[in-house]
């Protein structure tokens, strides 16, 4: 009987392991997309860093948090010491307790983290018919994809086949598992208005999006990479070095 329901127990734990596979079955696949960041070379393009950034900002920033950033962080991006304090200084942050042991308010500071939409997640939920808006800290390493899979999702929204039954609250994306996603189409063409003259296409805005986010998720990824050719470089030097001597000991014995 203990070895029936060992089974049965294991039956159940592999066709739960199994659901989230099945489920994303029908989903298409992102296209590949010929990110700068790509190859053990690959850098992140700053000016898209920066148009992401205001996507973000004004865009997903309504709905989503971004907990594990700090505003000094975006000087990693391009943005002056001004430009990060006067971001910081947009949001009111509760602090204390003062010397009379109250909480208080005030400005931000560029090492506050991104303030979040929403109180609490149950706040988030009542605002958002029940689904809770993921935090994006890490939301391009946590989807299989990466920056591919962001870009394909925001621009995946289409008009549901005339025999699919869309759910209550629901929308229909290619790139989504089920293609049932609660996240009305999030941005539209010249939604904003980039400094820089770059055109605002859905296709434009979500590639810098993608590119800020996978920044976000990884923004030590360039000195990785240039650490990782400095090994590479030392240790071709190192063999090098090593066969050297190697030949220099071994000259003078007879084989």
């Amino acid at each position: 009987m203990m070895n029936m329901s060992k089974t049965l127990a294991a039956v159940l734990l592999l066709s739960t392991l199994a659901m989230p596979a099945m489920a994303s079955g029908d989903a298409e696949h992102p296209p590949k997309m010929d990110w700068s960041f790509n190859g053990p070379t690959g850098t992140f393009d700053r000016p898209s860093l920066q148009r992401g950034f205001q996507v973000y900002k004004e865009v997903c920033s309504a709905c989503h948090s971004m907990h594990l950033l700090a505003y000094r962080n975006l000087q990693d991006i391009g943005l002056t010491e001004l430009q990060t304090k006067a971001l910081a200084a947009q949001i009111t942050v509760q602090d204390g307790p003062n010397d009379e042991g109250e909480m208080f308010d005030r400005p931000g500071l560029p090492s506050d983290r991104f303030k979040s939409p929403y109180p609490n997640e149950k706040a988030a939920r009542a605002a958002n018919g029940g689904a809770y808006p993921p935090d994006l800290s890490l939301i391009a390493k946590a989807r299989h994809g990466g920056a591919d899979y962001i870009h394909a999702l925001l621009v995946g929204y289409e008009e549901p086949p005339k025999d699919f039954v869309l759910g209550k609250n629901m929308y229909y994306n290619k790139y989504f598992a089920g293609h049932q996603i609660a996240m009305p189409q999030p941005i539209s063409d010249g939604q904003v208005t980039y400094a820089d003259g770059t055109e605002t296409s859905v296709d434009q805005m979500s590639k810098d999006v993608a590119q800020f986010l996978m920044w976000a998720a990884e923004p030590k990824m360039e000195a990785r990479k240039q650490m990782g050719i400095k090994v590479m470089i030392f240790l071709a030097v190192f063999a090098g070095i090593m066969y050297a001597v190697k030949r220099k000991i071994w000259s003078n014995v007879e084989h």
